[in-house]
């Protein structure tokens, strides 16, 4: 059985959103069962037969563009045919955006009155990048009308970095130090949750929701390159309601 993980914020009804979870599909191990990625190895009829299934088990209305992420600060805006992108905008019914992440953050976002959604692939690289900032940018409310869900990605106690990562974000902002944690040999442990809540407090979001997921720990439930290397893709999906 698909099993969805609906966001937990006050979206305005015409907002409609989830994220899936490795339950549910027919790929065989390593991405059993629920891959929805492409570009991972797996069997492509297998990752076929599971995009159709999340497109009638969601009940979505269109088939998904999937993008390629590059983890960088593109964000896919409507009238667009761009595929090499990091993140979705969009104020048109009906219209999917969706990320795909086995360990980044997927975060999704709407404007109080339910006329404009975005879905963004995060991880420490473009977070650090500006790929929330970007996704901002695209509404046309000021952010404090924005709100956010942050989906399952590798939580703080299992996301090891060099010091050159924690470096470069207090660099930019000092405050980013809260995030990290001194690990074994030189290593620090960082919190992309809360490196994430930083940036979008900067600039003006307070309606922040979702984290508390490791998708390294929970291997039952969750994707995780970082714990098993070669393995498959969840997605998480935003739109807007259809007339």
């Amino acid at each position: 059985m698909v099993e969805f993980i609906r966001p937990g914020w006050p979206a305005p009804p015409s907002v409609h959103a989830l994220t899936t979870t490795r339950r549910g599909g027919v790929s065989a191990p390593p991405w059993e069962s629920f891959n929805l990625g492409a570009h991972v190895g797996d069997d492509p009829d297998a990752v076929a037969e599971n995009r159709r299934r999340l497109h009638r088990v969601a009940a979505l209305p269109e088939a998904v563009e999937w993008l390629d992420q590059v983890h960088g600060t593109r964000i896919r805006v409507p009238g667009s045919d761009e595929r090499c992108a990091d993140g979705r905008f969009s104020d048109r019914p009906g219209e999917v955006c969706a990320v795909l992440t086995a360990d980044c953050l997927p975060i999704l976002l709407c404007n109080r009155s339910g006329t404009a959604v975005a879905a963004v692939h995060a991880g420490w690289r473009g977070l650090l990048a500006g790929v929330v900032e970007a996704a901002l940018d695209c509404f046309p409310d000021d952010p404090s009308a924005i709100m956010v869900w942050m989906g399952p990605a590798i939580g703080p106690d299992a996301f090891e970095v060099g010091g050159e990562v924690r470096e470069a974000f207090i660099e930019e902002d000092p405050r980013a130090g809260l995030a990290f944690r001194a690990g074994k040999g030189g290593r620090w442990l960082a919190d992309l949750y809360g490196l994430a809540r930083l940036r979008l407090q900067r600039r003006g979001v307070t309606g922040i929701h979702g984290g508390g997921f490791c998708t390294y720990q929970e291997a039952d439930r969750f994707f995780s390159y970082r714990r098993d290397g070669t393995t498959g893709r969840m997605a998480s999906l935003v739109w807007l309601e259809e007339g």
